[in-house]
């Protein structure tokens, strides 16, 4: 499963024209998920993502999480992130997870958020095809993934 984690001021989501999910200040979290991924890779992504500490505090260093400052969550489903670009040049998108598979993990990925953070999540829609906005704030942008855990 690769996270990528954008620390944003504002973001939303909007679908065929209309606004899905927005917040504030908080963080967008872009989520592929493949075949090979299980709820092992949402509960350690979920527990990285609600610790990490990517907010500044009073000295301007990035010394606080979500918990200590505070926001909200956009999670935004991207079967994308998982593209194999090493033959040709269209991208093959063969090791993302099929819908079957992919959508109660993106759903588990959502509570588990919740249950560890007590902040619920915005978010798209599986599948659709949505337009993101977000004002990136720093800019601050991570990529996890969890078959690289070490």
């Amino acid at each position: 499963m690769r996270v990528v984690i954008q620390r944003v001021s504002k973001a939303s989501v909007t679908i065929e024209g209309m606004v899905h999910g927005a917040i504030g200040r908080g963080l967008v979290l872009l989520v592929g998920i493949e075949e090979d991924d299980d709820i092992t890779d949402v509960q350690w992504l979920c527990s990285k993502i609600v610790q990490l500490r990517i907010f500044n505090d009073a000295d301007g260093k990035m010394n606080l999480s979500m918990a200590d400052a505070g926001g909200d969550f956009l999670v935004v489903s991207q079967f994308t992130l998982h593209a194999s670009y090493k033959k040709g040049n269209r991208p093959s998108f063969i090791r993302a997870a099929r819908p079957e598979k992919a959508i109660p993990l993106y759903e588990a990925f959502i509570r588990e958020l919740h249950r560890l953070s007590g902040r619920k999540a915005e978010t798209g829609i599986f599948g659709a095809m949505m337009e993101v906005s977000l004002v990136n704030d720093g800019p601050v942008t991570l990529l996890f993934d969890s078959k690289n855990r070490e």
